[in-house]
């Protein structure tokens, strides 16, 4: 089953020069915003964010969990989001670099989980199915998901036009496989919208979600 679509490298590659671009900056804010306003998260929870990339999305949320841990695939972006940590002297965020899917078994400090977060990542993931799957593992009954990402497009989102991803997601597709996976309570929002000229030369508008789920 293929799970994940190895962009790694690719991500590895682009990590000193992310932060630099200013949709990334607003688009993790807003999600950021979004979440706050939506799950409410407190001191008393244990959180996990997958596909941190350079902690835009992690840093405007630690001060807002208990603890928090930062997953990606790539060492690089991992890198960077460790530098910021020892920078501002935070505590409360751990990073890991593994591939949540790949990676089988029980993965330390992993279990019962209040909540799950991530942005602009699922799309990258070739079996969503099965992510979505994984992450209710990890989660205690009660648990929260709370999932940014890309409305269904027209494919023009990327500006690599051979990178492997999902042309956004469907919402009511989006909601059955998350229910197959054990969710309920699922909510979706208008988190944020983003504004680019797409590759095909078109200035457009892509809506972004947030889908939140309490596992059941």
């Amino acid at each position: 089953m293929k799970t994940s679509w190895n962009s790694s490298e690719r991500f590895d590659r682009a990590a000193a020069e992310w932060d630099e671009n200013p949709r990334r900056t607003a688009l993790a804010g807003g999600v950021a915003q979004a979440i706050l306003e939506t799950v409410n998260p407190d001191s008393s929870m244990q959180a996990m964010e997958f596909g941190c990339g350079t902690g835009l999305l992690t840093l405007a949320l630690a001060a807002h969990v208990g603890k928090l841990t930062a997953i990606d695939t790539s060492p690089e972006m991992l890198a960077i989001l460790q530098k910021k940590i020892d920078t501002l002297g935070i505590s409360s965020v751990e990073t890991r670099c593994m591939d949540l899917v790949q990676q089988s078994g029980t993965i330390t400090k992993l279990e019962n989980l209040d909540l799950i977060f991530s942005s602009m990542t699922l799309h990258h993931i070739a079996d969503t199915r099965a992510l979505l799957e994984r992450l209710s593992e990890f989660l205690r009954t009660g648990g929260i998901v709370a999932i940014a990402d890309l409305d269904l497009e027209d494919g023009f989102f990327h500006d690599d036009a051979a990178e492997e991803v999902h042309p956004g997601f469907e919402r009511s597709r989006l909601q059955s496989i998350l229910e197959n996976a054990g969710f309920g309570k699922i909510d979706f929002k208008t988190a944020y919208e983003v504004h680019k000229t797409n590759r095909s030369g078109i200035l457009k508008t892509y809506p972004i979600f947030l889908v939140t789920a309490v596992k059941l």
